[in-house]
């Protein structure tokens, strides 16, 4: 009599192998959701939005949606009497970075636990979380939609005109609200993902890759990694000082509003003007999104065109602004040497210097996009004019490619310095003697 001991391959061990890997595509797309919208939610409760008559759980739909590049289109109704128009671009990259960073996590979390990662297995693993975060942001957008009834401000104004249109409103009712547009949506929401799949395989130097790949892993993770520590650095900053102004100053919530909702809007600003970028921009009328004081200042300045924000605007209204630039200094220049510490010992000062401008470059190019902002929001009679006091407009604009210029330049310069910086320090392929590795010009 013989006995045989229980395989260990065929369809039931095959079924237990793809259920676990679906479990796990679904464990880093609900966790990546699930962060996003409890920043989203205090981030709006902070700003008020928990006042809103109604629909508060669907306007946290909505943010999540534009964190996760969706697009959201605003509409309103004021019957034949009045015509409204409205319009919101922009990312809450607060809930954008941390939905990225838990997503890019959980993904990558498996993952370390292989020596060698194949082709073939890997595109499937990002098949299907790619596969199943597109079906959570459909069923999401479905949730992102609401109207609102528009209130009138109270009180009568020194224009019996807007009297009279104020009381015409409100016999017709007017609302604003807003809705998804499903076919953009998840198209960038598929560019978001297969990015935020990429970021991380690109800045995680424990992962294992191809084997085609892996001769891109001494070049390319070191920079990778290293860009990544500038701008969470830049936001971890930025964390810092909203939470000494929150403690200091008062107004607290709209402090922590812009912290949980724009904080990296604001934090990666800093880095473009730092380095010598600028952007566009103007806020008009009540309305307005969360920002720091001192932008919205310089925002407002030119009340004909478009106002600059650059070193020389910030320091006109604050002195402090010019601090930025040895910041920025500081911080590319000890990335740079991280950077160089991590790269190959082989690596020459050239090749240190050409990485690191070319990282920069290409991080302030994705980077700058997303900082763009453009809300509009104006209600008119007969559609002619509009109602001033129910009308506004922000607009904040990089210069993209001065921008990525100046970070070109500043990264070449840094590398190099970085490296030089680094060829005292023993590093990988170096022998204990001494011998090989030192970078030469």
């Amino acid at each position: 009599m013989s006995s045989r001991l229980p395989t260990t391959s065929g369809p039931a061990h095959d079924t237990g192998h793809l259920a676990r890997h679906w479990g796990e595509a679904l464990a880093a797309v609900l966790a990546g959701f699930l962060a996003m919208a409890v920043v989203a939610a205090l981030g709006l409760w902070a700003a008020g939005a928990a006042d809103l008559p109604g629909g508060f759980v669907n306007v946290v739909a909505a943010v999540v949606v534009m964190a996760a590049g969706g697009q959201i289109d605003l509409s309103g109704d004021a019957s034949a009497l009045a015509g409204t128009n409205a319009e919101l671009t922009a990312m809450p990259l607060t809930v954008t970075l941390v939905g990225a960073l838990v997503t890019g996590f959980c993904f990558l979390l498996p993952l370390r636990h292989h020596a060698v990662a194949r082709t073939g297995d890997l595109l499937a693993r990002v098949g299907r979380t790619v596969l199943l975060w597109l079906a959570a942001l459909a069923g999401l957008s479905a949730l992102a939609r609401r109207d609102f009834p528009v209130t009138l401000p109270g009180g009568q104004s020194e224009d019996p005109m807007s009297d009279l249109f104020g009381e015409l409103l409100d016999a017709v009712n007017p609302t604003v609200g807003f809705r998804t547009e499903l076919g953009p949506t998840l198209l960038y929401g598929l560019l978001w993902i297969l990015g935020v799949l990429l970021i991380a395989l690109l800045v995680s130097r424990a992962t294992p890759l191809p084997p085609r790949l892996v001769r891109y892993h001494e070049a390319v993770r070191p920079v990778a990694s290293a860009m990544l520590l500038l701008v969470l650095a830049y936001v971890v900053i930025g964390l810092v000082i909203g939470i000494v102004v929150a403690a200091t100053r008062g107004h607290a919530a709209e402090t922590f509003a812009v912290i949980l909702l724009g904080l990296p809007n604001v934090s990666w600003l800093a880095l473009g003007v730092g380095i010598g970028g600028s952007w566009q921009g103007t806020v008009e009328g009540p309305f307005g999104l969360p920002m720091p004081p001192i932008l919205d200042a310089v925002l407002r300045t030119d009340t004909e065109g478009l106002s600059t924000v650059d070193l020389d605007s910030l320091a006109s209204y604050d002195s402090r602004a010019w601090w930025m630039i040895p910041v920025a200094a500081v911080l590319v220049l000890a990335v740079a040497f991280v950077a160089a510490v991590r790269s190959p010992a082989r690596t020459r000062l050239w090749q240190h210097a050409l990485h690191l401008g070319i990282a920069f470059a290409l991080t302030m190019l994705v980077v700058a996009p997303v900082t763009l902002v453009e809300a509009r929001f104006g209600l008119s009679i007969l559609g002619i004019g509009e109602l001033e006091s129910l009308g506004g407009q922000v607009i904040l604009r990089p210069d993209v490619w001065k921008i990525v210029g100046f970070a070109l330049l500043w990264g070449l310069v840094a590398g190099f310095l970085g490296g030089l910086l680094a060829s005292g320090v023993r590093r990988r392929g170096e022998t204990e003697s001494g011998g090989t590795g030192r970078p030469k010009a």
